[in-house]
């Protein structure tokens, strides 16, 4: 086999498939790129057996056809090193040995036989046992960089470790809870013309993010078990979290009378200089609401250090002592992007509703947070 192909090309394939592959894998083999070449077309594969990323790619002068598979480590390190320009591939069919050369340049290594890569890919589903839709990559983004931040981590909930995508017939609406937080991002831009939903693990919505970001429609088919994200240029396979996702609507609380309005910015930038002098194990910031104040305190018994500060905001609500994780604050405001944040809050031992106070052309974002026990102000 032998083709050419310009590095940096090259290079953006194999960097963006090799974010499946994992930092120690069972099967030694799957530290590799599966390379398939037929015709002009060039396809390189990665897979962890969860999940399978294969990049499609034209290549020139191609002769022969089959499958080799190298290390993907060296590939993309040589790959990274590459000055731009083409580059030649020849695979000995017989011994596997494979010369890359560029005109300053030889390089030699062995290939491993593409017939040793693991089947990783699901088999073909027929039509009729699948659930198909379109989606643009701008919005498959928005709804994960909205959601992922919550996503669950322990391991006794497992359908709370991944993104509830939602499929209505006008619209998809993604969640993710960790029972501390949650987050309900409702997107009525997309029309996928069918009812179904999965739970998206976060590697895979992780994957998703980075790699497709440049790309522009998604073709989405979901079967019983799997899910495939494919464009022109990927193909992305991976498993769906069993189970059944909480009854999200059930949580969101139908009537917090106290409304809170705050400068996203400034409450953010109080928050990281109040919990410096916080304690580091619970991050608990008290919140002391009274008419048009906010008062945020913090304190470590421990070390003998304390911190406050006034937050300017708008709040007309009775006035309260309510206490919040600090980190759990910079989560949620670091991810609303309007200027404004409203929090809406019943009383101390009941979750407070986040939104922005505008919300962006046919979205709706929403956020959950339970707040934590006080003793005393």
């Amino acid at each position: 086999m032998k083709f050419n192909v310009p590095s940096k090309t090259l290079y953006t394939f194999v960097s963006a498939v090799s974010k499946v592959i994992n930092s120690k894998n069972a099967l030694t083999i799957l530290n590799n790129f599966l390379f398939t070449l037929a015709d002009n077309t060039l396809t390189v594969k990665a897979s962890d057996t969860e999940n399978s990323l294969v990049a499609t790619l034209e290549v020139t002068d191609a002769e022969g056809e089959g499958s080799f598979c190298l290390d993907a480590h060296r590939m993309v390190d040589l790959l990274k090193e590459m000055p731009a320009q083409g580059m030649t591939f020849e695979i000995n069919d017989s011994t596997l040995e494979t010369i890359i050369t560029y005109p300053n340049g030889v390089y030699h290594t062995a290939a491993i036989s593409g017939a040793d890569y693991p089947l990783t890919t699901e088999p073909e589903v027929p039509a009729d046992q699948c659930i198909e839709f379109d989606i643009t990559a701008e919005q498959a983004l928005r709804g994960i960089e909205n959601t992922i931040f919550a996503v669950g981590s322990d391991d006794l909930r497992p359908q709370m470790m991944g993104i509830l995508w939602d499929v209505k017939p006008d619209r998809i609406v993604f969640v993710s809870t960790d029972t501390r937080k949650l987050v309900r991002f409702t997107d009525q831009s997309i029309t996928p013309s069918t009812n179904c939903s999965f739970i998206l693990p976060v590697k895979p919505a992780t994957v998703l993010k980075n790699v497709f970001a440049k790309e522009e429609n998604i073709h989405v088919t979901i079967t019983e078990k799997s899910v495939c994200f494919r464009t022109a240029s990927y193909r992305f396979d991976c498993r769906q979290i069993k189970g059944c996702f909480p009854d999200y609507n059930r949580v969101i609380p139908p009537s917090n009378p106290n409304i809170l309005t705050l400068d996203r910015l400034s409450m953010i930038n109080a928050v990281k200089r109040v919990t410096v002098f916080g304690n580091d194990g619970n991050g608990l910031i008290k919140f002391k609401l009274s008419d048009n104040s906010l008062l945020l305190t913090a304190q470590d018994s421990g070390s003998g250090t304390s911190g406050r500060e006034t937050v300017s905001c708008d709040y007309g609500g009775s006035d309260m002592v309510i206490g919040f994780s600090g980190p759990y604050l910079l989560d949620i405001f670091s991810t609303i992007q309007a200027p404004e944040v409203v929090m809406k809050l019943a009383d101390p031992s009941r979750p407070a509703v986040c939104i922005p106070a505008e919300q962006e052309p046919d979205t709706e974002l929403l956020m959950i947070l339970m707040p934590m026990n006080i003793v005393e102000y």
